[in-house]
């Protein structure tokens, strides 16, 4: 079983096969199930991504108002304009989004590695999608990656903003894809590990401040944000850029970050962007109990 991201690179180079094969192998020992039993779980959460995303594209509202609608404003814009950013990259932060919309509108999502950060990997799975053509085998694959990635940094460090700040979650979550997209676009397993580093190395230090303590504000288009990140960071790996602090490293990093973050700024509500007027108005027009010492 590997415990750190240089024991996960070290087995996939020295058995030459994907990260996404040694994730595979881990479950099934750890699991004792078969390798089509893996797969075919696997499969069903990513029907369940694909799904949402799908529901997302026809317009969602949540409960509160305070989200919904734009992931389909993207991809008018899209249709319509000439994105500056570029197709893929906008197609990743509407589908990322649209994810996020649909868990605010209680729709049915996959936890990747969090509700609040769910849209960062299927996001960025299903645009690069359109541009790599990958099998159905290579798109499950995607979620093996991710998760190899995710697994390391669940058991050092943390993945969610109560714990660690937004950093831990759609950190995580952005890092997780990029990982995973260097592998469906061919890279090498350290690659993978360079270009997740360099994606967390830009999402340190980032708050969870939900406002009135919902995850939509700002926790939706944080997805948007992490994908663009995980999208780019996996363009410079690709293209030999690598990390100059080791991936493990930078994880540890995020860990003391966390662990030294005020209370009010780990998904209470209290702090950031929680705490500004416009933050306030809107809890105290959801729940009607603003905090006025804020």
């Amino acid at each position: 079983m590997f415990r750190t991201v240089a024991e996960l690179v070290e087995q996939a180079e020295q058995d030459n096969i994907l990260i996404s094969e040694v994730m595979i192998r881990q479950e099934m020992d750890v699991k004792n199930v078969s390798r089509d039993e893996i797969f075919r779980n696997m499969e069903n959460n990513l029907q369940v991504m694909e799904n949402a995303i799908d529901q997302a594209l026809e317009g969602v509202e949540s409960v509160t108002g305070l989200t919904g609608g734009d992931a389909v404003l993207i991809q008018n814009y899209m249709r319509e304009k000439t994105p500056l950013s570029g197709n893929l990259l906008l197609d990743a932060v509407s589908k990322a989004m649209g994810t996020n919309e649909v868990n605010a509108a209680m729709g049915t999502i996959c936890a990747t590695p969090t509700a609040g950060s769910a849209g960062c990997v299927p996001g960025t799975l299903f645009a690069v999608k359109n541009q790599l053509n990958p099998t159905r085998e290579q798109m499950i694959r995607y979620l093996f990656t991710a998760g190899a990635f995710g697994f390391v940094v669940a058991n050092n460090a943390f993945i969610s903003g109560a714990a660690g700040g937004c950093q831990a979650e759609v950190g995580s979550a952005g890092a997780m894809a990029s990982a995973a997209i260097v592998e469906m676009a061919g890279g090498t397993p350290q690659q993978s590990a360079d270009a997740f580093a360099m994606t967390l190395k830009n999402m340190l230090g980032l708050v969870c401040d939900p406002v009135a303590g919902l995850v939509e504000v700002p926790c939706v288009k944080r997805n948007a944000a992490g994908s663009s990140l995980a999208i780019v960071s996996a363009d410079m790996a690709l293209a030999g850029v690598t990390s100059r602090i080791p991936c493990d490293e930078v994880i540890g990093a995020m860990y003391r970050i966390g662990k030294t973050m005020p209370t009010a700024l780990r998904e209470t509500g209290e702090g950031g962007l929680a705490a500004t007027p416009t933050g306030q108005a809107m809890k105290e027009k959801i729940f009607g109990m603003a905090d006025t010492k804020a």
